[in-house]
């Protein structure tokens, strides 16, 4: 099990700010390895990301408290831009969607791949452009599809037949949608089964397999009010490996091919989806992304010219990958419990603020912020407040063995599917975002409030 390296002892314990004019370092690569690149360190253990001290951000806007490294993200928009110059890049807002974080993405020059009517109102009414948005999702409702004609959303994902006849209703005599249909390639890549979503047992797209895929082609091709524009697939979340979308990419290849021999229509585009790997903890697997556009570009013109197709243009959709590694979850510990057979400590979130542990046993590196420890590491469990035995967010990490109510503890890698997957469980309030950059804090969202909570409850 990879270890967390535990800062240098200090001939104290107790808290001290840095000596005025202290120069911020870079701690250990191995111990910051999953944080933001921005991410320094002050003597007696203050840790600083994006230039601001989380302690003062713990201490200004309470405890839950999720931080966003604006820099971290719009350099992630940037590396993607980069290692695919020809491709469309549309960020998964599934992963994380606020106002702030949409205008990022659209200064940065991506798209944006929607689920719901939500996710597509805030955006288009933060300003982002609807025609570089793209709505996919197995079940949409008629209020989303309504939206989304309604808004002028570029491209929707047809995940079932019973939309074709949907969408093309809803559009009208007089309009036109462009339209994709969301392949199940048969293929088995991610980190757990719960997030495998491009094989044949599962309920996103059309079977590759089984013919489904090719009669929902001839379905739209014989719709004139819906454009074809090409063939989505998403194999999956946390896949560290590139050979997963090299087979993909052979496999809807070969569709397009059938589908220019049986209609006489070339596709003009292919979204391969994301789920790249990212790493939650130091020396975990993550997806190359300079390996992964090389191959795929080199898998993609010789599978087109090996079919005598051109090569189609290229769609790529990263989330957790743009925006996870830019967060960290901020907690007090509220106390330490001692049995015979494990150490508990106890913090003031859980799974209302990340439910990901309980849901596919994802493992982070937990560490002491504010302070330094002269105390050696112990194995502890670090757990919720919630009342579920399944409320853990780290099982049998090192902290030190001093660690007390009242400190701070810092979680990385908390920029994806944490505020966007909370709930308010127990009546718990979902914690706020706080951006940093260049030492300055902004609140983005606020946090929510027991006021909140009883403005919804409207019956007695």
């Amino acid at each position: 099990m990879t270890t967390l390296p535990l800062p240098l002892p200090a001939p104290s314990t107790a808290p001290c700010p840095a000596p005025p004019g202290a120069p911020d370092r870079p701690a250990p690569a191995d111990a910051l390895s999953v944080w933001p690149a921005t991410t320094t360190e002050r003597p007696h253990g203050q840790l600083l990301v994006g230039g601001v001290p989380l302690t003062e951000i713990a201490e200004g806007h309470g405890t839950p408290v999720y931080v966003l490294d604006e820099a971290e993200v719009r350099e992630r928009c940037r590396t993607y831009r980069t290692a695919f110059p020809d491709a469309e890049i549309h960020y998964a807002a599934k992963a994380f969607l606020c106002r702030a974080l949409a205008h990022w993405v659209e200064e940065e020059g991506l798209g944006l791949d929607v689920c719901s009517a939500g996710e597509l109102e805030l955006a288009v009414t933060t300003g982002f452009p609807p025609e570089r948005i793209l709505l996919h999702g197995n079940v949409k409702s008629p209020h989303d599809l309504e939206t989304a004609l309604r808004l002028g959303v570029g491209r929707i994902v047809i995940d079932t037949p019973a939309e074709i006849a949907r969408i093309a209703a809803a559009v009208g005599t007089e309009g036109r949608q462009k339209v994709m249909v969301r392949v199940t390639p048969g293929i088995s890549a991610g980190g757990h089964r719960k997030i495998r979503t491009g094989s044949e047992d599962q309920k996103f797209g059309l079977s590759l397999r089984d013919g489904h895929a090719q009669h929902a082609i001839a379905r739209i091709l014989d719709q004139p009010h819906l454009e074809l524009s090409g063939l989505h697939c998403h194999l999956g979340s946390q896949i560290a490996d590139v050979k997963p979308y090299l087979v993909a990419v052979r496999r809807l290849v070969g569709l397009m091919a059938r589908v220019r021999d049986a209609h006489g229509v070339t596709l003009p585009e292919l979204d391969l989806g994301g789920g790249h790997g990212i790493a939650y903890r130091p020396g975990e697997p993550a997806l190359d992304l300079t390996t992964l556009a090389r191959k795929v570009r080199a898998e993609l013109a010789e599978s087109c010219a090996a079919s005598g197709l051109p090569v189609p243009r290229l769609i790529i959709e990263p989330g957790r990958a743009v925006v996870g590694p830019a967060g960290v979850a901020v907690y007090r510990v509220l106390s330490v419990k001692r049995t015979p057979g494990r150490t508990f400590v106890a913090v003031d979130g859980g799974m209302s603020d990340n439910p990901r542990p309980a849901l596919y046993g994802v493992r982070y590196a937990p560490r002491l912020v504010g302070r330094h420890s002269a105390a050696g590491p112990e194995r502890v469990t670090v757990v919720g407040r919630h009342c579920e035995a399944g409320d853990v967010l780290a099982e049998g990490v090192p902290l030190p063995a001093d660690t007390r109510p009242g400190d701070l503890l810092a979680l990385p890698v908390a920029g994806a599917y944490h505020l966007s997957m909370a709930s308010s469980y127990n009546l718990v309030g979902r914690p706020p975002v706080v951006a940093v950059r260049d030492g300055h804090a902004r609140l983005l969202v606020r946090r929510e409030t027991l006021a909140d909570l009883r403005a919804r409850d409207v019956g007695l």
